[in-house]
């Protein structure tokens, strides 16, 4: 596993399963790393070569598969200054609804979902916000 710094902010009961599997010598924490090139062949992937954050020492590492994930930032910037968001960007709903702050506008999963960022929660998330708007549009419409 490659990270770009010193320690995880990840649940702390994934990261007691992660250092389980680590010091099982079953996964390798490359610590304050980033990832700047993948390489393979028509078999697949290679070789990856990743970059110390401080002192900038590249390092080649064989290996046969990868795995990104960078983070569970919500893509909402499209809606600054529209809708009312915490401080991390997930929009804020209102409670035990998809409703945002704004009539008419309802939000669904990973940008109104900081815990689950599942794609079945989002699914579900999904078929209530569809739910809310229809129940918004019929209200509005009589």
């Amino acid at each position: 596993m490659v990270h770009r710094r010193s320690q995880l902010r990840a649940e702390h009961i994934l990261q007691k399963r992660l250092f389980a599997q680590r010091d099982a010598g079953k996964v390798k924490i490359m610590w304050d790393h980033v990832l700047h090139d993948i390489e393979g062949n028509d078999s697949g992937v290679t070789d990856i070569y990743i970059t110390h954050v401080q002192s900038g020492k590249k390092t080649r590492v064989p290996l046969d598969g990868v795995f990104i994930a960078i983070g569970h930032t919500p893509n909402t910037t499209i809606f600054n200054n529209q809708l009312v968001m915490d401080e991390n960007g997930y929009i804020q709903l209102s409670p035990g609804t998809t409703a945002t702050t704004e009539p008419g506008v309802f939000a669904a999963g990973d940008v109104a979902d900081p815990i689950y960022r599942q794609a079945v929660t989002s699914a579900g998330f999904g078929c209530m916000a569809a739910l809310d708007a229809e129940r918004y549009l019929n209200q509005s419409s009589t």
